[in-house]
């Protein structure tokens, strides 16, 4: 499904990702941990195509078209989806009216007609039930006043009505009390399936008690430096990051 290879990115003349490579299946949970300014949100980012960064060398797929030349938009309408570490407020347009604008534009990317209101509103409905939300809640502003949960809730409810077919979810567990942190990983379990995939991207193994991941990924300086199964975040909350360090630099 996303095939990176050989990835370097920078922002204002600093290297930031030095020879990223990474392949994501449909199925498959992938976590990428590391320390603070190692590159994890600078990747998502990249993947999603975010125009402040600059690709200086390498490839990166998805279902095996170039997305080097593609905007955030078009590869949003083909499917890939990114979870903000920080999501912005919308004043006066609801949770339910840009979850429609949302739906609507990605249709039209694929010629499709609207969705009828009657469609649209079971949708809401159905997703809304499965992640426990208050239909107040849809009601709302998008994210004005919301607390970090909710915020974070409805980034989830977000990726429950566009279904794509990879999410990259950045720093969810970011400022989430266990309650919230819970919520929010039963509604990413519930959405996943063998046919699309999930990149958490987390400081914290306490996530990934909850989303259980195939494969744990440590970026450390702009590269993925060891991989292994889940037990290896069980390893990096019992000894942090300098033991990773340590092997980089041997």
């Amino acid at each position: 499904m996303l095939k990176i290879k050989d990835l370097h990115a920078s922002v204002d003349d600093k290297s930031i990702l030095k020879g990223i490579n990474l392949e994501v299946n449909a199925g498959e949970v992938h976590a990428i941990m590391g320390p603070n300014g190692s590159g994890k949100s600078t990747l998502a980012t990249v993947i999603a195509g975010k125009e402040d960064y600059e690709i200086e060398r390498g490839e990166i797929e998805f279902e095996g078209e170039d997305l080097h030349e593609l905007a955030p938009e078009e590869r949003a309408h083909k499917g890939i989806f990114l979870s903000f570490q920080y999501p912005v407020e919308i004043p006066g347009v609801s949770v339910t009216n840009f979850m429609k604008t949302a739906i609507n534009e990605t249709r039209k990317a694929k010629g499709l007609e609207e969705m009828p209101a009657n469609e649209m509103l079971k949708l809401i409905r159905e997703k809304s039930e499965l992640l426990e939300i208050d239909r107040k809640f849809l009601s709302r502003s998008l994210n004005e006043g919301f607390s970090g949960g909710e915020k974070k809730r409805n980034e989830i409810f977000q990726m429950a009505m566009l279904e794509p077919k990879l999410a990259i979810l950045d720093e969810t567990d970011s400022g989430l009390d266990i309650d919230a942190l819970r919520i929010v990983a039963n509604g990413v379990n519930k959405l996943k399936s063998k046919d699309n995939a999930v990149i958490v991207i987390t400081h914290y193994q306490r996530l990934l008690d909850y989303i259980v991941p195939d494969f744990v990924h440590v970026l450390y300086n702009g590269k993925i430096v060891k991989s292994g199964t889940k037990e290896l975040a069980h390893e990096l909350e019992e000894k942090g990051y300098d033991w990773i360090k340590e092997e980089v630099l041997q």
